[in-house]
This record gives structure tokens, C-alpha cells and sequence, in this order.
């Protein structure tokens, strides 16, 4: 092979490699973009939605553990996002979610100071005109429902008044990463390809994104996406 050759053969690895050392988050987003289309059958509807530049909060109803993976790809603009330290943690991931930006937060029970932390690492996000998501019922649905929205949201807008985007997901709920039928990554995975869908709502000022009117929008819009999936067994959803 010629030494043409050779260049021509390496260079999207190459051109792979600058990219990851110059804009790691941009191209992590595109990679996980590309590994969630593979493993669903993805519908994205309402990206412009999210804002071009300056600082936003993005909230969503928390169904499964690939939630932040479906919103991190399906975001024109790189999340930093919430996550439990249990899994922050992780020896075999705690590389990535530091790439990407994540923002580890604990239990108050655990450790009273980690959502201060938390929340001081959101303020310099924002401040720094970054879009954070987070999933303001502070945990999985233990059973596909969309639950009360914790306080966290009001004290964020309280300190940093951004446009807040409503996102609403359907389709993970009865993966092996949801809490459908047992614990999640507790069972075996027995769906591949599932019809999920996201839909991101139109951006709130902060004067109206209250709590109760998030959770509102972020219903009203998760009940739009589960009509593109149908029940099937045990409340899970499943591509038609």
C-alpha cells in the first residue's frame, strides 16, 4: 500500500482523533447518537426547540437508565446532566461521565452537602451558558407514571433565571433499565429496537416555568409520545 493510501485509509480516524482532543463533548453526543439509533427505533420531534447558544435547563420525566444517553444524542447541543454518584462512581464509566460534563449528586440522606455541590456546579454550567438537563422527579418511576417534581428546580431558577425546555420521553418503560417487573439491570433485556419517543416543548421563561406548570407541560407532552407506542404485557411499551 502506498503511502497516498495509507493517508487516505487513516485519515477519518485522524480527523476522528483531533475532534475528540479538540471538542470531546460534540463528539461523544454524535457517538451516542449513533449507538442509540442502533438500539432504538428512535422519533425526535421539537430539537429547534433548544436554543442555538446561551444558557437553558432541559426537564424530562425519568424513565429508565438510557434516559440521559436518548437526551444527551438527541440534543443539537451538548447536556451536562444530574446523574446519581452510585453510578457516576463507576471504575468502568466514571471516564465518560467526566468527558461528558456529568454532574454527580447524592442523597441528602447520605450526604446532606452533595446537592449543594450539585447545585453550585449547575450555577457555574449556566453561567457559563451550557444547557443542563435534569429529571426533576429526583428518580426512576417505580411504575411508568410521571411523579411530583421535586423542589431543586425552584431553587436553580431562583438563583439563575433561564428559559427551562419541557421534554417528554416514552418507549423505555419495560426496558431492562426501567423499573418494570423487577429492579433495573436486574433482569435479562428482552426487547431490541423499541419504538421510543422524545418530544422537547416549546422554551418557558423563567417566569412561568413554575414547578407545577412543568410538571403540567411535561405530562401533557409524554402523553403525546405514548401514542406512538402501544401497551403491551405488564405496562411495558413497545413499537407497533
Amino acid at each position: 500500500m502506498t503511502a497516498l493510501a495509507w493517508i487516505l485509509a487513516a485519515g477519518p480516524l485522524l480527523w476522528l482523533a483531533w475532534r475528540l482532543v479538540s471538542r470531546p463533548r460534540s463528539v461523544v453526543r454524535c457517538l451516542v447518537y449513533l449507538a442509540v439509533r442502533c438500539l432504538y427505533r428512535l422519533r425526535l420531534e421539537g430539537q429547534a426547540n433548544i436554543p442555538t447558544r446561551g444558557a437553558a435547563l432541559v426537564v424530562c420525566n425519568h424513565v429508565s437508565f438510557m434516559d440521559a444517553l436518548v437526551m444527551g444524542g438527541a440534543s443539537r447541543r451538548p447536556l451536562r446532566f444530574l446523574m446519581d454518584k452510585p453510578i457516576y462512581d463507576s471504575p468502568w464509566l466514571n471516564w465518560l461521565f467526566r468527558l461528558v460534563g456529568a454532574i454527580p449528586v447524592e442523597s441528602d440522606r447520605r450526604d446532606p452537602a452533595s446537592l449543594r455541590r450539585a447545585l453550585e456546579e449547575v450555577r457555574r454550567a449556566l453561567r457559563a451558558g451550557e444547557v443542563v438537563m435534569l429529571f426533576p422527579e429526583g428518580r426512576l418511576t417505580p411504575d411508568g407514571e410521571i411523579h411530583d417534581f421535586r423542589r431543586g428546580l425552584e431553587r436553580i431558577l431562583a438563583r439563575d433565571p433561564v428559559p427551562v425546555i419541557p421534554a417528554g420521553l416514552a418507549g423505555l418503560w419495560g426496558s431492562w433499565t426501567s423499573h418494570c417487573g423487577a429492579r433495573a439491570l436486574t433482569k435479562w433485556p428482552r426487547r431490541f429496537r423499541a419504538r421510543v419517543v422524545l418530544r422537547f416543548g416549546e422554551p418557558l421563561s423563567p417566569a412561568r416555568a413554575t414547578r407545577r406548570c412543568l410538571e403540567v407541560r411535561v405530562r401533557a407532552l409524554k402523553a403525546e409520545a405514548d401514542r406512538w407506542v402501544e401497551p403491551v404485557a405488564g405496562g411495558a411499551l413497545e413499537r407497533r
